[in-house]
């Protein structure tokens, strides 16, 4: 699924066109897979601490994930670090619209 991910991105990139893929890359070698031979992806890493994902997946009804699933996740996460150049870090604290517009005004630059 990666690699589809991937291709998606370099579709994008040949047909000069901007798009949004939303996928987990938990663990660098993925997000190293996705980028490979593409200068063009970034990424952003919504960031927010453990107990403040838990309490926001919990007010959503009828989301199939539970805590443990949660905490699996966040024991595969590799966080990007400074290696990571193409990655922006968004603090996900905050209202939906924060969290969005922060999103926005990092991607402006690039578009």
């Amino acid at each position: 699924w990666l690699e589809r991910i991937r291709d998606a991105a370099f579709s994008l990139e040949r047909k000069s066109e901007v798009g949004i893929i939303v996928c987990s890359a938990l663990k660098k070698k993925y997000r190293d897979l996705i980028r490979d031979g593409n200068e063009s992806v970034k990424f952003l890493f919504l960031e927010g601490s453990f107990d403040l994902v838990l309490e926001r997946m919990k007010r959503r009804k009828g989301h199939y994930m539970k805590t443990e699933m949660l905490k699996s996740q966040f024991d595969t996460l590799e966080v990007p670090g400074a290696d990571e150049p193409d990655v922006i870090h968004i603090d996900i604290d905050g209202s939906f619209d924060e969290v969005v517009e922060r999103c926005i005004n990092a991607l402006k630059p690039l578009i």
